[in-house]
């Protein structure tokens, strides 16, 4: 199976939220400043503590929404020169094979520790923190269940 993809800007952007969000101890932290800024809002609201601890929660969340929702997927991006580039990418039982016009990279489907679907892309981890990003846009559906088969295995 052959596939040839740009990136689109807003897609990319979104589906790095997905890999935040995925991320098991930025989701922990997440709670955590939740249930910190849930829990001053209550105390606030009962008069038990002063308005101060109620701001810095509020502050401290709205920090880290604003840090995993647009400063870093933005500036990934913008790091990336991968993002910018035309590929193709021919899938078979062994592996799969990535070009653009500066070359080629060949890898098996042992190399992925793991992927997951977000509504546009394909993310295929290596390791935790190194992933591609395959579009889905374009491609024919046959290829994505082939895809999901391969990967599964």
């Amino acid at each position: 199976m052959q596939y040839a993809f740009e990136y689109n800007k807003k897609k990319v952007i979104q589906a790095l939220r997905y890999h935040f969000v995925q991320r098991k101890e930025i989701r922990v932290l997440m709670i955590l400043v939740n249930v910190f800024a849930i829990a001053a809002a209550v105390l606030f609201y009962t008069r038990k503590i002063r308005p101060e601890p109620f701001l810095l929660g509020s502050l401290i969340w709205l920090g880290l929404m604003a840090a995993f929702w647009y400063l870093l997927p933005n500036s990934i991006y913008r790091k990336s020169a991968t993002f910018k580039d035309s590929f193709k990418i021919h899938v078979n039982e062994v592996g799969m094979v990535l070009e653009n016009e500066r070359g080629e990279v060949h890898w098996s489907w042992k190399q992925f520790s793991n992927f997951f679907e977000s509504p546009h892309f394909f993310h295929l981890y290596f390791d935790s923190k190194s992933f591609f990003l395959l579009p889905k846009e374009g491609m024919e559906p046959e290829m994505q269940h082939g895809l999901r088969n391969f990967l599964r295995r």
